[in-house]
């Protein structure tokens, strides 16, 4: 069973939260807050906050830009991961995966399906590593990012997490880039 081993040192890391919506606006990002204040609470950084429309093009280059910068670790993305032809965030995040975490989403969805049912089947919530860099797409509702990080996120990336976690395979994110 998964614990926080506490005689192992909590590590910070710093995240980039995106939201994807044609209609939010900072004053009104309730899902983007939910993220920025429980990372904050976690003990991480918020190293940037941003809102893009749904355009794949616009977030796979924010995507990019945030996997280039060094101050960023992790981005968490909420919304457009739906059906509708607007929801393109899923595909823009696997525009610029190298790796895809595929438990992610079936993670995402057994713990969907506690709170909501079946309706979790409408979520394609999914996460993969690009350039040394965590990229997680959540669904756009406050509840949908507050199980995301609750029960998954929160867990994965703190170092004390037990068995295993992502914090402490980051140095090998990119181990198949150095000389041999």
């Amino acid at each position: 069973m998964s614990k926080i081993d506490e005689s192992r040192e909590f590590i910070p890391v710093c995240i980039a939260v995106l939201t994807v919506s044609d209609t939010r606006k900072p004053d009104d990002d309730r899902s983007g807050d939910v993220l920025a204040e429980r990372l904050e609470a976690a003990g991480h950084i918020l190293a940037e906050r941003a809102i893009v429309t749904d355009d794949r093009g616009k977030i796979a280059d924010k995507l990019r830009g945030w996997i280039a910068s060094e101050s960023v670790d992790v981005v968490i993305s909420t919304g457009g991961t739906g059906l509708t032809g607007r929801d393109v965030t899923v595909e823009a995040h696997r525009d610029v995966y190298e790796k895809e975490i595929d438990a992610f989403g079936t993670v995402f969805t057994h713990v969907s399906m506690a709170k909501i049912g079946t309706s979790a089947v409408q979520s394609r919530a999914c996460a993969g590593v690009a350039g040394g860099t965590y990229l997680f797409a959540l669904p756009g509702s406050p509840g949908a990012c507050k199980d995301g990080w609750d029960d998954i996120l929160r867990l994965q990336l703190d170092y004390r997490h037990r068995p295993c976690n992502f914090v402490e395979i980051m140095p090998r994110l990119e181990e198949h880039k150095r000389r041999k």
